[in-house]
């Protein structure tokens, strides 16, 4: 779909929304943009066919073909076409929760990623243009999640070294997860553990802490907190019983460690519940 237009819907009832698409449009011919302040929202462009150049804090950076890139808010940028033709797809949104989720994200600056296969992004940003297109009562809402879709699809494009070293670590950690989450009610030695990813026990508390900002201990008592909070609501065992299926060999201590984490005992949160 090419598009040779640009839309800025408005609603002031949705303002609210964590998400707010407040512009989308595109043209095969991208002209030259300089904004010396920054633009009112924050931006996405995606370079569908021919080049262009980006100029930002001091840099410049070359845009072809499948290149997306997130343009903050209030960020002084210019760009400009390379070739005769240069279609750029754009939208720009803000919204409630826009910043927060941003910032969880990494993405506080601006960011240039590229990608052979631009389906799945363009099919959301098809979605949002024909739903501003045919959709006014309730394109707000339903743009308001493809905005976020169409954010996430953007930070899956962009891996830094700590995100590739993360996945690399969790997928080594994977075997020893899925044995805590299966095994919690039994005596699990943390060398075992350890064997099961291939790291020494030292080293899997390192990586473990890098990873879930917790200890292997940590980890698992939370899982076997879990469980019991789950016997507590749904069955009438003792506490001391609780105690011993959730994988803590004395009842004073579970009371301890729950109260500990839930601010309450084991008995007063069954009751509260």
């Amino acid at each position: 779909m090419k598009i040779e237009t640009s839309i800025y819907p408005y609603n002031p009832k949705l303002q609210q929304l964590p998400f707010l698409l407040c512009g989308i449009g595109g043209s095969s011919y991208q002209g030259h943009i300089i904004r010396e302040e920054g633009y009112r929202w924050h931006q996405i462009l995606a370079c569908i066919s021919g080049r262009g150049v980006l100029r930002a804090e001091g840099n410049e950076t070359e845009l072809p073909e499948g290149t997306f890139v997130f343009l903050p808010k209030d960020r002084p940028h210019e760009y400009l076409p390379l070739t005769d033709s240069w279609e750029v797809d754009w939208i720009a949104f803000d919204g409630d929760g826009c910043d927060r989720a941003l910032s969880a994200l990494d993405m506080t600056d601006i960011i240039t990623a590229r990608t052979r296969d631009t389906t799945s992004m363009r099919e959301i940003f098809e979605k949002m243009f024909i739903s501003q297109t045919t959709d006014v009562l309730y394109s707000g809402y339903s743009c308001s999640a493809l905005v976020y879709d169409y954010i996430m699809g953007f930070r899956r494009l962009f891996n830094t070294e700590a995100d590739i070293r993360k996945s690399r670590d969790l997928s080594r950690l994977m075997p020893a997860l899925r044995f805590m989450h299966d095994n919690y009610s039994k005596d699990i030695p943390m060398p075992y553990l350890a064997s099961l990813t291939g790291f020494t026990h030292q080293h899997l508390c390192r990586v473990f802490k890098s990873t879930f900002n917790m200890t292997p201990n940590d980890y698992l008592t939370n899982r076997r907190l879990d469980a019991a909070v789950k016997l507590l609501t749904e069955t009438d065992y003792s506490v001391a019983e609780i105690a011993l299926k959730c994988g803590f060999n004395d009842a004073g201590y579970f009371s301890t460690v729950f109260r500990r984490h839930y601010g309450t005992s084991p008995a007063a949160y069954r009751k509260n519940k």
